[in-house]
């Protein structure tokens, strides 16, 4: 047994109590089945509406979750710095392939995700998505599903023998850098520039696929239909904001041990997830950890575990340094219900608490297409931001309080939704 999963069981029971604590939430029973998570594929999410707890009534940079105290409350002193979590959509709903019944619907599927992926412009979308952290001006930027789409001749090779596409169709990263640096003069003036600190590779996988609909124009066989193979890269990446006394050292990232095994036409295939972390200071802050993760969408056990990775002794955010976490945890305490509390709440059992602002909402376009006109043909719109997912939480509420927090992306610009989720972006007070 390695030492994650080691410490995985030891942090058990606090995991359990915390499904047990979740289970006595009120409505926990009742509550609406509706919403999704994405990354890979499109989940559901119990959430909790709530009704005269005056939870939509606090206003910017309210914090909730168990344990805060009064440690929260801006002191007005200590040196000031600006983070923010953004989950920028890969592109399109997985679900389908995944769950796909026959090697012919498996391919009929992955065609439909990379049409969706096109119809999903990023290049668009980047530009909202840059305009969000331009305007914002966080100092450090934690990046989920930050897609890398390549293509390939078609073959079924991959799912056994891993991913060959090399021809890059969108790099997700690169596009959103061009977007975020475009401006930026050569005396050093003008917008803000951002430069990755790390980047980890997590769910990687590539498939033959019928994208152009045309049939017999494959290499025959059960390959027929299939014309191309896509290939996905998940990304999980740390960026730094140039030139504003921003200083980072002693990057890390890795994979979580604890995934979650799905089984696509028998063959099993790990959802592989993890986290990036950098040591950073910034404008004279005393050394600080910051930590970025994207968390098991589908199932809350193993989100749960992962979430114990985390906080483990030997865990990125476990650290001498005042430690701030970001990033699209899946979970939360007080938005959703039942075992979608779980992750949450071992992160609160651990000494986490929250440094955003949970008003307005973050939480979640309910359309795998984010053309305004396609949502709205899909019923989608604002009304679906409905939860909170998406979180900027610290381990060391002494150390790290909250001046202000508020939340971006929620309106579409040019014509597109930037992402199925808002960005949240937090002004922290570091006392020391």
């Amino acid at each position: 047994m390695n030492q994650a999963h080691a410490t995985a069981r030891r942090l058990l029971p606090a995991i359990i109590a915390a499904l047990a604590f979740a289970l006595l939430l009120p409505g926990s029973a009742a509550a609406k089945q509706k919403g999704h998570h994405h990354g890979p594929g499109k989940a559901k999410v119990v959430r909790h509406h709530h009704h005269g707890h005056g939870h939509h009534g606090h206003g910017k940079g309210h914090r909730h979750g168990k344990g805060h105290g009064n440690h929260g409350k801006d002191r007005g002193h200590g040196k000031v710095a600006g983070v923010m979590t953004r989950n920028v959509y890969l592109g399109a709903d997985l679900t389908p392939a995944i769950s796909a019944p026959s090697l012919e619907a498996f391919i009929d599927a992955n065609g439909q995700i990379l049409r969706e992926v096109t119809l999903n412009d990023f290049p668009t979308r980047a530009e909202g998505l840059a305009e969000e952290i331009l305007e914002t001006k966080p100092d450090l930027v934690g990046l989920q599903e930050v897609a890398l789409w390549r293509t390939g001749p078609p073959s079924l090779a991959p799912l056994s023998t891993g991913p060959s596409a090399t021809t890059v169709r969108y790099d997700y990263l690169q596009i959103l850098l061009d977007e975020l640096n475009a401006g930026k003069g050569q005396s050093g003036h003008g917008r803000p520039r951002y430069n990755v600190v790390i980047s980890q590779n997590e769910f990687d996988l590539e498939a033959p696929a019928d994208e152009n609909g045309v049939a017999g124009d494959g290499p025959g066989g059960p390959l027929a239909d299939a014309e191309i193979n896509g290939r996905l890269t998940m990304r999980d990446v740390i960026l730094a904001r140039e030139g504003a006394g921003v200083r980072t050292w002693n990057e890390q990232s890795a994979n979580f041990a604890t995934v979650l095994p799905v089984k696509i036409l028998g063959a099993t295939v790990p959802v592989v997830r993890g986290w990036t972390a950098t040591d950073a200071k910034v404008r004279g802050t005393h050394p600080f950890r910051f930590v970025n993760t994207h968390l098991e969408a589908f199932e809350p056990n193993i989100r749960a575990l992962q979430a114990a990775e985390l906080v483990a002794p030997s865990g990125p955010a476990t650290s001498e340094l005042p430690v701030v976490l970001v990033g699209d945890l899946n979970s939360d305490d007080d938005t959703v219900t039942g075992a979608d509390t779980l992750a949450y709440n071992v992160l609160l059992g651990a000494g986490m608490v929250s440094r955003s602002t949970n008003d307005p909402l973050s939480c979640c376009l309910n359309s795998s297409l984010l053309a305004v006109k396609a949502a709205e043909e899909a019923g989608a719109g604002p009304a679906d931001f409905d939860h909170q997912v998406d979180h900027i939480l610290t381990r060391d509420p002494d150390q790290v309080t909250l001046k202000s927090s508020t939340v971006t992306g929620l309106q579409p610009v040019n014509g597109f939704w930037n992402s199925d989720h808002a960005g949240v972006f937090s002004e922290l007070r570091f006392q020391r």
